[in-house]
């Protein structure tokens, strides 16, 4: 039967931010006066450990997650990341994914497929290496990312690529993009801009809808509509009509889908969050390390999720979307 909230929503996929440290600034963090050179890190005591994360991993497991996601921060910045996807990895036939801007792949992806990770998604917004700095604030070239990603593929890990749509910034490079993946076998998911964190200056003029996205790409390469794969697949999913792959575009802002959501996030410092826009977090690393049993961590799960109405996209307004939400930084995606 597995685990519920009280909108019937079973719990199926847990994202887990190994790190809040990152080597892009992102969208979601581009204030150099929020998160410039003296933007306070955890410190590394206040880390969920390996074998914390994998204890709670596993209880997530026996509730019924089958989809575990490592993210950050960047999670490849997490010193010997490939140990923590074995233990992970021995937990039962998951499907363990990775998010990751890339700029360290090409060093990691055979040891963290040897390791057992199943498959890669990839940021990237632009192909021009001069918004790509721009958006991101930094001083490697889009080719290194590029690079990371060939070196997936040739690892065997399956590559999917996200791009956060910001008006006004890489808007121009969503067919560039749709172009260059075109016929690669690497999917990929074309985000609107969300309003994440309290700190980035989110505006709703800011977002380029979907449709547009859509109607863009389809203008020059034919599209048409997928049927989800599964319940809570939060990417609308369209394939080329010449069988050259697909794309997808994620509507959280103009056309949300709290309805599915079956996810739940645990920040690197052990907080539970059970929304992406969430205030507040619910402590489980003072339960790991309080000498509380499995069944102890369990009830405190179960208590959290059962109780969880979370549907923040569907009754965005003015006043919600003000709120000092949880920064992508720390939560991953």
């Amino acid at each position: 039967m597995g685990l519920h909230d009280t909108l019937g929503r079973p719990l199926h996929d847990l994202r887990i931010s190994v790190t809040d440290r990152c080597n892009f600034r992102c969208v979601y963090c581009m204030p150099s006066e929020v998160f410039g050179r003296d933007y306070r890190f955890l410190p590394r005591r206040e880390l969920l450990t390996f074998e914390e994360i994998e204890r709670a991993a596993g209880v997530f497991v026996n509730l019924g997650v089958r989809k575990l996601r490592l993210t950050g921060g960047e999670p490849l910045l997490r010193r010997d990341l490939e140990d923590l996807v074995a233990r992970l990895a021995a937990l039962g036939d998951l499907d363990l994914t990775l998010t990751t801007n890339a700029a360290l792949l090409a060093q990691k992806a055979r040891a963290l497929a040897e390791a057992g990770l199943t498959r890669v998604t990839v940021s990237l917004d632009s192909l021009d290496d001069e918004v790509f700095r721009a958006m991101n604030d930094v001083d490697f070239p889009v080719a290194r990312v590029l690079a990371g990603i060939d070196a997936a593929a040739e690892a065997g890990l399956p590559v999917k690529v996200n791009v956060v749509v910001k008006r006004g910034l890489n808007e121009q490079s969503v067919v560039d993009i749709a172009r260059r993946f075109r016929g690669t076998g690497h999917p990929v998911r074309f985000i609107e801009y969300m309003d994440v964190g309290a700190s980035n200056g989110w505006r709703l003029d800011d977002v380029v809808p979907a449709s547009e996205i859509v109607a863009a790409i389809g203008s020059e390469f034919p599209l048409e509509p997928v049927d989800a794969a599964y319940r809570g697949e939060v990417a609308q999913r369209y394939r080329y009509r010449d069988g050259k792959g697909e794309i997808g575009v994620i509507a959280s802002v103009t056309q949300p889908f709290c309805g599915d959501c079956t996810r739940a996030r645990l920040s690197a410092d052990g907080k539970l969050y059970t929304c992406l826009f969430a205030v507040r977090g619910h402590d489980l690393r003072a339960i790991l390390r309080s000498g509380a049993t499995d069944d102890e961590l369990d009830a405190a799960i179960r208590a959290v999720w059962e109780r969880r109405t979370d549907r923040y996209s569907e009754l965005r307004t003015d006043d919600t979307s003000g709120l000092r939400k949880v920064e992508m930084s720390y939560i991953g995606g």
